[in-house]
């Protein structure tokens, strides 16, 4: 887990043989193949994750700390959203899952439906203004967040990037109708799930070309989202993916969690996912948390 492990700080390009003890497994693979001796768990301890040199205890109240500071930022996120009556969902998914794809369909689809709702969106990635430059092209505003080495964004970042997309006063009187926020995490099912950004909901999205295991696999993540959206859906008839197994997987871990299929390609499924957009703006226990 990247809080405690420095994932963002190690220098993955160094040289190693098979004389070392990292006290870790490299997925390369060496040209020979070992009898299994049984499955390792490296998240069985107190802290779910194993950390080189560091106890579970030790592990755990530098999470703390490190999650404590960045909770604090995202409860003023919150509220400065309330304060511009901002809904924010946090969209996250692995890599090419079609989070841009559907983030353009969605602003053409909410502009036909409601023509007075404003929408902006911050583009979280490690390198490039690719996806920003994508949602700018829509005409709506977008800020490129690139985290360098880092694997999520976090509630600092969301902080700066809001403050440039929005320069009103506090309590604005003319803004009457709710707007919405996309935040576009960075591509990873792991890190993103443990960060508050002061969001009102985390929307996972799940390709259909990833395989229907991924709730299992990556269970955080699907246990902190409030909705599942599976993606790329015009694809099922090429691919053997099982819708019913990936719900039961996702349900087993988050029996609360929702469930929309859709394609942004063909639009199947669209009119359920701008419903979905609209009960989440009009429900205030979203903005107030």
């Amino acid at each position: 887990m990247c809080v405690v492990c420095g994932c963002a700080e190690i220098d993955h390009d160094h040289d190693h043989d098979h004389g070392h003890d990292h006290g870790h497994v490299h997925g390369h693979v060496h040209g020979h193949v070992h009898a299994p001796r049984g499955d390792l768990h490296f998240g069985a301890g107190a802290a779910r994750v194993s950390v080189p040199g560091l106890s579970q205890e030790r592990t755990i109240r530098l999470e703390a700390d490190i999650l404590g500071e960045n909770n604090r930022i995202a409860a003023r996120n919150r509220s400065h959203f309330a304060a511009h009556r901002v809904n924010a969902l946090n969209l996250l998914s692995s890599p090419g899952s079609g989070k841009t794809t559907l983030l353009c369909a969605t602003i053409d689809a909410l502009r036909a439906r409601h023509p007075a709702m404003a929408i902006s969106v911050i583009e979280g990635d490690q390198q490039t203004n690719f996806d920003a430059e994508r949602i700018r092209a829509t005409g709506v505003p977008a800020i490129q967040v690139n985290t360098g080495k880092g694997c999520h964004l976090d509630a600092p970042m969301i902080e700066q990037a809001f403050a440039q997309l929005h320069h009103h006063a506090h309590g604005s009187s003319h803004v009457d109708e709710r707007s919405l926020l996309f935040i576009e995490n960075v591509g990873n099912l792991v890190c993103p799930a443990l960060w508050d950004l002061g969001e009102a909901a985390k929307v996972v999205l799940l390709s259909v070309t990833e395989g229907e295991d991924k709730p299992l696999k990556y269970p955080d993540m699907f246990a902190a989202a409030q909705l599942m959206v599976l993606t790329k859906t015009d694809l099922l008839p090429h691919l053997r993916f099982d819708v019913a197994r990936c719900i039961e997987g996702a349900r087993h871990v988050n029996p609360a969690i929702e469930v929309i299929q859709l394609s942004a390609t063909s639009g199947e499924g669209m009119g359920a996912w701008l419903d979905w957009l609209a009960d989440a703006g009009s429900d205030t226990r979203h903005l107030e948390h």
